[in-house]
């Protein structure tokens, strides 16, 4: 009886909140859902994955394989080992990302967090990473917004990879402005002592930082400037999605 009950109610979910793809934004079919497919068949292959050449620090894909370093990381010293990134953004991916940020499309994590520890799970275990730590929002875009979209991968990334997310450990004390809108310069100066972390000393050698869009690496570059400077060894970088580099 109990058993049924659940059916019903997993029906009824599904009428209600129907789970969406992630780039069409249409509804999944519940066979598709029941199955555990969070991406509708015509739109697998949408996404430009990273892959070829990348900056051997961010990730950035390169159009040169004989390129090491992209222009941001050959020309400063980052506050972190190393990053990745999963997809490039452009098209459906950008469309993908402002729905999941702007449009309250939370359930888009699920198929981030997944697609990222399939592809990068085997690299986060070499890493050591002892903890995943969110890339926090500002309090007043948390109250406008209602949810940190970097904490909803990081739960989902720390779920697959039986990894715990401390998402209190790092918190933005400044409300700068949208990056978007401003340039390289401006990025790092806008970011400069944004972040603070929650304790004077944190006891963990490797964290990952875990973001939606990488773009400059001003964001990524501070956040890990903190961790490191209250303690931590190794920080390490994951994002969603990254600019190109050149």
């Amino acid at each position: 009886m109990r058993c049924i009950f659940m059916q019903i109610a997993k029906i009824l979910m599904h009428i209600l909140f129907p789970p969406r793809c992630p780039f069409c934004d249409g509804v999944l079919f519940r066979s598709l859902a029941a199955a555990g497919e969070l991406v509708c068949k015509a739109c697998k292959d949408k996404p430009e994955y990273i892959t070829g050449p990348a900056c051997m620090k961010c990730g950035k894909p390169l159009a040169d394989e004989r390129q090491e370093y992209c222009f941001d990381c050959a020309g400063g010293k980052a506050g972190y080992v190393q990053g990745k990134a999963l997809w490039v953004y452009r098209a459906e991916v950008k469309e993908s990302i402002y729905r999941f940020k702007y449009q309250n499309r939370r359930e888009y994590a699920a198929f981030y967090g997944a697609e990222l520890v399939r592809v990068y799970g085997s690299w986060i275990r070499r890493c050591g990473i002892q903890a995943l730590v969110p890339i926090p929002v500002s309090k007043a875009r948390l109250r406008q917004r209602g949810y940190n979209q970097a904490a909803l991968v990081a739960k989902e990334v720390g779920r697959h990879m039986g990894l715990p997310v401390y998402g209190h450990l790092l918190t933005r004390v400044r409300d700068t402005e949208v990056q978007k809108a401003l340039s390289g310069r401006e990025r790092k100066n806008n970011l400069k002592k944004a972040f603070k972390t929650g304790g004077n000393k944190v006891q963990l050698d490797h964290i990952l930082l875990i973001d939606d869009i990488y773009t400059t690496g001003s964001t990524m570059n501070e956040a890990a400037k903190e961790l490191r400077r209250a303690g931590v060894g190794y920080v390490y970088c994951l994002s969603v999605s990254i600019g190109r580099g050149h």
